[in-house]
């Protein structure tokens, strides 16, 4: 009993400091990441390009007002060169798109050939006259 509680106690000592810690932008193998989070300064890049305000974007992902304080700062600060490695990510991510739709092209195609499953047919024929109006709609 007295180990889990000194665990307990370790535990919320942890969390407590690191709440208090400012938040702030760091690197990570995602890229430009605001601290103590997954969310990356791309994210809020897409939000803030096309002109979102602050307040929707700290609840669209659910962040503190420090946080986005942080991350908008950061973004302001360093506008030139958070677009230019925003594009770099973009060009990157696309490229993997690209390799691993290439690399599965005979498994989706495998698995397009398919017939549905019994009592799935009036689901995928709603499906499919779905895809062909948005189809329809986009080359028009």
């Amino acid at each position: 009993m007295e180990i889990a509680s000194k665990n307990a106690n370790r535990q919320t000592t942890a969390m407590t400091t690191t709440s208090e810690q400012k938040p702030t932008i760091i690197r990570t193998e995602r890229g430009l990441t605001i601290s103590g989070t997954r969310i990356t300064i791309y994210d809020v890049m897409d939000y803030v390009t096309e002109q979102y305000p602050p307040h929707f974007i700290r609840a669209l992902f659910n962040l503190k007002q420090e946080q986005i304080d942080a991350a908008l700062s950061y973004i302001e600060a360093n506008r030139d060169s958070v677009k230019a490695e925003y594009q770099f990510v973009l060009k990157q991510a696309e490229e993997t798109r690209q390799y691993w739709e290439e690399q599965n092209r005979d498994i989706f195609a495998k698995i397009a050939a398919q017939p549905p499953k019994p009592g799935m047919e009036a689901a995928w024929e709603k499906l499919k006259a779905q895809k062909a109006k948005r189809q329809a709609r986009s080359t028009t």
